[in-house]
């Protein structure tokens, strides 16, 4: 029970198979007293029951109701112990092609929303805590179509650290977990050519491609005492595709 009797906040869960989901669930079995939240409130509903977490609609675009749901969760449980952010957009197209409205969706979701979750949970944190939010491997790397969710991404990593620099002094940890090419509801396009994988998994040291439940692993690993001495990080949990590259466009059958 690694983080037994703490209270955590998950924020992205709707969909039973997404990251959110797999955290809230280990994060559960673990000992935690969950808040799971998300913008679509009837499947975020589902999910929590399922789970046996509390349910918050909120936005990660909107301060007040990031501020909000930290209130919930110290308002039902008595103190927010950790938090974690898994809300992203998937924003894929050459640099030749983007347009200020993506541009400006993804920095609004990844690196604006990213910086008002973790003021709002540290905010709420009046006993030290754990903030974790979610990079990506296109950000450790440079790869081709990618320049505006990596770039968001990257921001967001800047704000970690300077977080992280900032909120010691009260016992606050702030971290951020890069996962690589992994199935959730965000990339089920992308396994639905038979290509992309296998280019993948030729990129990938471990040879296999990581699972929700290995990001799971980490922030579990990231709320819980294990890691107090921890802070500013990016976790690479890319079965060691950081190492190496993404495969081409042409390589995945695009």
């Amino acid at each position: 029970m690694l983080v037994q009797g703490k209270t955590i906040v998950i924020l992205g869960g709707s969909n039973k198979a997404s990251m959110g989901a797999a955290a809230a669930r280990l994060l559960k079995e673990n000992g935690a007293n969950i808040v799971l939240a998300a913008r679509r409130e009837a499947e975020l509903k589902d999910v929590a029951a399922e789970i046996g977490a509390e349910s918050f609609a909120a936005d990660i675009t909107d301060g007040a109701k990031l501020e909000a749901l930290a209130a919930h969760a110290v308002d039902r449980f008595g103190r927010l112990d950790g938090a974690i952010n898994f809300a992203g957009v998937n924003s894929s197209a050459p640099i030749l092609d983007i347009d200020e409205a993506v541009l400006l969706e993804a920095a609004r979701i990844h690196f604006i929303g990213t910086a008002l979750f973790i003021k709002a949970m540290a905010k709420a944190m009046t006993g030290g805590g754990s903030i974790a939010t979610t990079s990506t491997l296109t950000a450790l790397l440079a790869p081709p179509g990618l320049a505006v969710y990596s770039a968001s991404k990257k921001a967001a990593d800047q704000v970690v650290r300077v977080a992280a620099n900032e909120l010691g002094v009260k016992g606050i940890r702030v971290n951020s977990v890069a996962p690589g090419f992994t199935r959730s509801e965000m990339t089920e396009g992308y396994f639905a050519v038979p290509t992309v994988q296998p280019a993948f998994e030729k990129e990938i040291p471990l040879g296999r491609l990581g699972t929700v439940d290995d990001v799971a692993g980490a922030m579990l690993w990231l709320m819980s005492d294990l890691s107090r001495s921890t802070t500013g990080q990016v976790i690479d949990v890319t079965s060691g595709q950081s190492l190496r590259r993404t495969p081409r466009p042409d390589e995945m059958g695009f």
